[in-house]
Protein backbone atom coordinates (compact mmCIF):
# COMPACT_ATOMS: atom_id res chain seq x y z
CA UNK A 1 0.00 0.00 0.00
CA UNK A 2 1.36 3.44 -0.23
CA UNK A 3 1.83 6.04 2.46
CA UNK A 4 -2.05 7.34 2.22
CA UNK A 5 -4.32 5.41 1.05
CA UNK A 6 -7.79 6.65 0.25
CA UNK A 7 -10.77 4.55 -1.18
CA UNK A 8 -13.93 5.13 -2.20
CA UNK A 9 -16.70 3.30 -3.90
CA UNK A 10 -16.12 2.50 -7.56
CA UNK A 11 -18.82 3.74 -9.30
CA UNK A 12 -22.41 4.45 -9.43
CA UNK A 13 -23.72 0.89 -9.74
CA UNK A 14 -22.15 0.21 -6.35
CA UNK A 15 -24.60 0.42 -3.85
CA UNK A 16 -24.10 -0.08 -0.26
CA UNK A 17 -26.33 0.10 2.98
CA UNK A 18 -26.10 -1.29 6.50
CA UNK A 19 -28.38 -3.58 8.55
CA UNK A 20 -27.87 -3.38 12.01
CA UNK A 21 -24.22 -3.02 11.31
CA UNK A 22 -24.09 -5.34 8.11
CA UNK A 23 -22.90 -3.80 5.41
CA UNK A 24 -24.43 -5.33 2.67
CA UNK A 25 -22.81 -4.60 -0.92
CA UNK A 26 -24.52 -4.53 -4.54
CA UNK A 27 -23.13 -4.41 -7.75
CA UNK A 28 -26.11 -3.49 -10.31
CA UNK A 29 -24.57 -3.69 -13.60
CA UNK A 30 -23.90 -7.72 -12.82
CA UNK A 31 -26.44 -8.18 -10.29
CA UNK A 32 -23.73 -9.79 -7.88
CA UNK A 33 -24.53 -9.00 -4.10
CA UNK A 34 -21.48 -9.31 -1.38
CA UNK A 35 -21.50 -9.77 2.38
CA UNK A 36 -19.07 -9.52 5.05
CA UNK A 37 -18.16 -10.37 8.06
CA UNK A 38 -18.88 -8.44 11.07
CA UNK A 39 -15.44 -6.68 11.06
CA UNK A 40 -15.59 -6.86 7.48
CA UNK A 41 -18.34 -4.67 7.61
CA UNK A 42 -16.84 -2.16 10.07
CA UNK A 43 -14.01 -2.03 7.76
CA UNK A 44 -15.98 -1.94 4.04
CA UNK A 45 -17.77 1.26 5.64
CA UNK A 46 -14.68 2.88 7.03
CA UNK A 47 -12.86 2.36 3.67
CA UNK A 48 -15.88 3.49 2.03
CA UNK A 49 -16.08 6.58 3.62
CA UNK A 50 -12.22 7.59 2.63
CA UNK A 51 -10.75 6.62 6.06
CA UNK A 52 -7.00 6.04 5.48
CA UNK A 53 -5.75 2.24 4.82
CA UNK A 54 -2.80 3.36 6.64
CA UNK A 55 -4.41 4.50 9.54
CA UNK A 56 -6.69 1.72 9.66
CA UNK A 57 -3.53 -0.76 9.77
CA UNK A 58 -1.93 1.84 12.70
CA UNK A 59 -5.32 1.51 14.82
CA UNK A 60 -5.80 -2.23 14.87
CA UNK A 61 -2.09 -3.38 15.28
CA UNK A 62 -1.85 -4.79 18.78
CA UNK A 63 -5.46 -4.00 19.72
CA UNK A 64 -7.22 -6.13 17.48
CA UNK A 65 -7.00 -10.07 16.12
CA UNK A 66 -6.91 -8.08 12.55
CA UNK A 67 -2.97 -7.81 11.42
CA UNK A 68 -1.51 -5.27 8.84
CA UNK A 69 -1.39 -8.69 6.37
CA UNK A 70 -4.83 -9.48 6.97
CA UNK A 71 -6.35 -5.78 6.52
CA UNK A 72 -3.82 -5.66 3.13
CA UNK A 73 -5.12 -8.61 1.58
CA UNK A 74 -8.94 -7.59 2.50
CA UNK A 75 -8.16 -4.20 0.76
CA UNK A 76 -6.48 -5.58 -2.39
CA UNK A 77 -9.73 -8.21 -2.25
CA UNK A 78 -11.69 -4.93 -2.60
CA UNK A 79 -9.97 -3.66 -5.14
CA UNK A 80 -10.01 -7.16 -7.66
CA UNK A 81 -14.06 -7.21 -6.77
CA UNK A 82 -14.60 -3.73 -8.49
CA UNK A 83 -15.77 -2.62 -5.50
CA UNK A 84 -13.32 0.17 -4.38
CA UNK A 85 -11.36 2.71 -6.11
CA UNK A 86 -8.15 4.62 -4.81
CA UNK A 87 -8.74 8.07 -4.49
CA UNK A 88 -6.48 11.02 -4.91
CA UNK A 89 -7.95 12.64 -1.83
CA UNK A 90 -7.76 14.02 2.05
CA UNK A 91 -8.34 11.11 4.27
CA UNK A 92 -11.45 11.12 6.36
CA UNK A 93 -10.90 10.45 10.06
CA UNK A 94 -11.22 7.39 11.49
CA UNK A 95 -14.41 6.42 13.95
CA UNK A 96 -13.86 7.05 17.09
CA UNK A 97 -15.55 3.24 18.26
CA UNK A 98 -14.09 1.37 15.35
CA UNK A 99 -11.34 0.52 17.40
CA UNK A 100 -13.71 -1.09 20.23
CA UNK A 101 -16.48 -2.92 17.62
CA UNK A 102 -13.06 -4.36 15.95
CA UNK A 103 -11.82 -5.36 18.98
CA UNK A 104 -15.23 -7.49 20.05
CA UNK A 105 -15.57 -9.56 17.01
CA UNK A 106 -13.09 -12.46 16.85
CA UNK A 107 -14.16 -12.93 12.94
CA UNK A 108 -11.42 -12.53 10.33
CA UNK A 109 -12.16 -10.41 7.56
CA UNK A 110 -14.13 -11.95 4.42
CA UNK A 111 -16.50 -10.90 1.54
CA UNK A 112 -18.72 -13.31 -0.05
CA UNK A 113 -19.53 -13.15 -3.34
CA UNK A 114 -23.28 -14.08 -4.43
CA UNK A 115 -24.66 -14.62 -8.03
CA UNK A 116 -27.88 -16.17 -7.29
CA UNK A 117 -30.02 -13.09 -7.53
CA UNK A 118 -28.10 -12.28 -10.28
CA UNK A 119 -30.27 -12.83 -13.71
CA UNK A 120 -33.45 -11.37 -11.28
CA UNK A 121 -31.29 -8.04 -10.42
CA UNK A 122 -30.33 -6.91 -14.05
CA UNK A 123 -33.78 -7.35 -14.83
CA UNK A 124 -35.84 -3.82 -16.13
CA UNK A 125 -38.61 -4.45 -14.54
CA UNK A 126 -40.76 -2.34 -16.69
CA UNK A 127 -40.29 -3.57 -20.15
CA UNK A 128 -38.35 -7.21 -19.54
CA UNK A 129 -41.08 -9.15 -17.98
CA UNK A 130 -43.95 -11.13 -18.83
CA UNK A 131 -47.19 -9.77 -19.15
CA UNK A 132 -49.45 -9.64 -17.17
CA UNK A 133 -47.53 -11.59 -14.43
CA UNK A 134 -44.70 -8.60 -14.09
CA UNK A 135 -41.59 -9.20 -11.85
CA UNK A 136 -39.94 -11.28 -11.53
CA UNK A 137 -41.20 -13.31 -14.33
CA UNK A 138 -38.77 -12.49 -16.75
CA UNK A 139 -39.49 -12.22 -20.49
CA UNK A 140 -38.56 -15.18 -22.53
CA UNK A 141 -36.80 -15.14 -25.87
CA UNK A 142 -39.25 -16.11 -28.71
Amino acid sequence: MHHTDVYAISSKDIVSESFDGEAVVLDLSCGKYFGFSDSGSRIWQALSSGVDAQALIGLTAGASTIGPAELEGFVSQLLELGLLVRLDAPAQPLPGDLLAELAATSEPLTVSVHDDLADLIVVDPIHEVEEPVGWPAVKQAS
